[in-house]
């Protein structure tokens, strides 16, 4: 044995996370990734059936899981879901707020419903989900906060002005809550991916223009994968970041280098 329990730092069980956005793509993975380290889940989307069907592969892993069918954008109706939460586990101790959209189009095409839509879900859900989860962990002075941002929170891109404006958002976000709740030791910060390759954005990959454009902005070489999250997420949510607050942690191949 080392000299160092290494596993100790990462370990999760029998705490509690939230992850938004949970039914599918990163928000799913995020869940099992965290189910796997021994957290105990509550996942919140829209989509009812893929939502059971997470719950059921967190239950598989020997951990509880409450699924919550949630549209985000009723803002008024989180307070009482996050309550719900609190009540069926005891605590809260992880929020991932996830939950994302994006609707590229050029700027002078951007209507106003689409714009209240990207920041009604990128910016003002996570607002209001986290307002609702600091009040319990405030209670048990810990608590660790993650919120996905984005690569364009801190450069520019082509037919993303919406997008990026709520993502610079998320990380002012983060700056501000880690100061203010600095005090009840809650950690507050956030991650910020490249472009990854899901499901969800094969077919924008599909036009190899695009592709071949993206690929030549990413030193690395390759477009990231939702289980290069993986390691950011773990830290983050662990005992191994106590001292790191405020920060976004930029996974991104190295575009932002340059």
């Amino acid at each position: 044995m080392g000299r160092f329990n290494i596993q100790s730092y990462f370990d999760l069980t029998d705490q509690t996370a939230i992850v938004t956005g949970a039914s599918k793509g990163i928000g799913r993975e995020i869940a099992l990734l965290l189910a796997d380290c021994g957290a105990n889940i509550a996942l919140i989307a829209r989509n009812k059936e893929e939502l059971e069907d997470v719950s059921r592969e967190i239950e598989k892993l020997g951990r509880k899981s409450l699924p919550i069918t949630l549209d985000l954008t009723n803002t008024n109706e989180i307070e009482e879901v996050i309550n719900r939460i609190y009540k069926h586990f005891g605590r809260i101790d992880i929020l991932i707020n996830n939950a994302g959209i994006n609707i590229p189009e050029p700027a002078e095409e951007v209507t106003i419903e689409n714009w209240d839509l990207i920041m009604n879900i990128n910016l003002k859900s996570v607002f209001f989900t986290t307002k609702a989860v600091g009040k319990y962990m405030k209670e048990r002075d810990r608590g660790k906060i993650i919120n996905m941002s984005s690569q364009m929170a801190f450069v520019g891109y082509y037919n993303r002005s919406a997008y990026s404006t709520s993502k610079g958002g998320i990380t002012q976000l983060t700056k501000a809550l880690a100061i203010e709740w600095a005090p009840n030791n809650i950690n507050v910060n956030a991650l910020a991916p490249t472009f990854i390759e899901t499901p969800m954005t094969k077919a924008m990959f599909e036009d190899q223009a695009f592709k071949d454009e993206v690929l030549n902005r990413i030193p690395l070489g390759r477009l990231a994968k939702t289980e290069d999250l993986f390691g950011a997420i773990i830290y983050l949510a662990s005992n191994a970041s106590d001292m790191v607050t405020g920060q976004t942690l930029i996974v991104d191949g190295g575009w932002t280098v340059w």
